[in-house]
């Protein structure tokens, strides 16, 4: 009997990106509109890619079986 194909999370796989070194790498929220409050500190930390570590990037990794 076949086995059963994993299907990727479609939102998972738009969020975030597996890196060269196996990292699981998403971009910041909160920079789309309504910057003008924000200090100049904030926007710059914004802008920076974050990094997923842990029990949840391995639950990432379950969810993207082929990314």
């Amino acid at each position: 009997m076949a086995t059963h194909k994993v299907k990727t999370h479609r939102g998972a796989k738009k969020r975030f990106k597996i890196s060269a070194n196996g990292k699981l790498i998403f971009k910041k929220q909160g920079m789309r509109h309504i910057a003008t409050g924000m200090s100049r500190k904030r926007k710059r930390q914004l802008k920076e890619t974050g990094v997923i570590t842990g029990t949840v990037a391995a639950n990432m990794r379950r969810v993207m079986p082929y990314a």
